[in-house]
């Protein structure tokens, strides 16, 4: 398990003014890549792979997957007419990628020629998938493909994360699926709640905690850590798609009142 320094990240810059900008929320996962784009306000959901044709796996873009996912959206997205203009970017981003991540994320999207490229943190996005309520603290766990993260966010910023280089593709060689998805989730918020010194984590956990990404559409894994957390545990609306969701929120708050993104950052 891999801590994250506690306490916020500062404040970050906030969108450009730009309502009629061309805009795309991007969620590039290991194993899926799903965008958003403000022309047709429809979520694209495919695999994520290098040139048309290959289908060659690309690493994240934390993983030195950056040529790789800049061909594929050129793929995907090159073609755009020059009318629509250079587009407004946001990218979710794990909590404990870094800045690395979010350096080698926004270097492959360099390749549509962005207005600007900004990014959220990927707990924060499925909260405003989820339509949370942000001013109490609030408890995310992503199962993504190859990793799982488990985020507290205090004030829609965040507190405190774990992580596991443990996905939805890892098997334990139990035939329980999911078990080690399970496991690991437990010891996460077990640790958060031993070195919390405030509230907060217990205050969340009480809340209920919310699952996002595919291994949420298990419903083996929320009935299991319910009886292990002893706290209710719940998928939010289609958790494999809350990220990019939340992403387009954000975007379409960004083209009318710029303030609203203030969770948003520049990378």
């Amino acid at each position: 398990m891999i801590p994250a320094p506690r306490g916020g990240s500062g404040r970050h810059r906030p969108w450009p003014l730009c309502r009629q900008c061309y805009g795309l929320a991007l969620d590039l996962g290991g194993a899926r890549t799903r965008a958003w784009t403000s022309d047709r306000g429809t979520i694209l959901d495919v695999p994520t792979v290098t040139g048309a044709g290959h289908g060659e796996p690309v690493p994240e873009p934390g993983s030195a997957g950056t040529a790789g996912t800049a061909r594929m959206l050129d793929r995907l997205f090159g073609d755009r007419p020059a009318v629509a203009g250079r587009p407004l970017v946001i990218v979710t981003a794990p909590v404990l990628g870094g800045v690395a991540h979010r350096d080698r994320a926004r270097a492959a999207v360099e390749v549509l020629g962005p207005r600007t490229v900004l990014t959220v943190p990927t707990a924060r996005a499925v909260a405003v998938a989820a339509r949370a309520d942000l001013s109490r603290p609030l408890l995310v766990v992503d199962l993504g493909a190859r990793r799982t993260e488990a985020v507290l966010l205090a004030d829609g910023a965040v507190a405190d994360a774990r992580g596991a280089a443990i996905g939805t593709g890892d098997g334990d060689g139990t035939g329980r699926p999911g078990a080690l998805l399970v496991d690991a989730v437990t010891a996460m918020v077990t640790a958060m709640l031993e070195e919390d010194r405030t509230p907060r984590t217990l205050d969340a956990l009480r809340r209920g905690a919310l699952l996002a990404g595919g291994g949420a559409l298990r419903p083996e894994i929320p009935y299991r850590l319910t009886g292990r957390l002893h706290a209710p545990v719940s998928p939010v609306p289609a958790p494999h798609t809350a990220a990019v969701r939340g992403a387009a929120e954000l975007l379409r708050a960004a083209h009318t009142h710029p303030s609203a993104t203030g969770a948003v950052g520049a990378g």
